[in-house]
């Protein structure tokens, strides 16, 4: 088992996290190997197994790969959104949800309600 790893609940697990162990059954045989990427399809059968935490391998953040995140992120937004205007009164809600996703991809905390 590698040291940088963490016992994960099944329930915090999202797709794309790797494993940092063998994940192994009740009956100690190998589900899934070491390093493999765990998919939405993988994590919705774990309960059939008996499984309800996984050794999960820390992610290693460098500013490198924060700002390639970000960067990601805001590449994505912006081919979502590329037929709506912000400026335009009638997009209104398309720009409030855009202001919303990115928001929430940039961990911005929850704007305060309008008074």
């Amino acid at each position: 088992m590698s040291g940088n790893f963490h016992q994960m609940a099944l329930t915090d697990v999202q797709p794309g996290m790797v494993l940092s162990d063998e994940l192994l059954d009740m009956q100690g045989q190998v589900l899934l190997p070491q390093g493999t990427v765990l998919t939405e399809a993988m994590l919705s059968l774990m309960p059939r197994h008996g499984i309800s935490v996984l050794p999960i391998q820390q992610a290693e953040y460098t500013a490198e790969a924060i700002e390639a995140t970000v960067h990601h992120h805001e590449a994505r937004l912006e081919r979502l959104f590329r037929k709506n205007d912000a400026d335009i009164d009638t997009h209104w809600a398309t720009a409030q949800l855009r202001r919303f996703i990115s928001d929430y991809r940039h961990g911005a905390e929850e704007a305060p309600e309008h008074e």
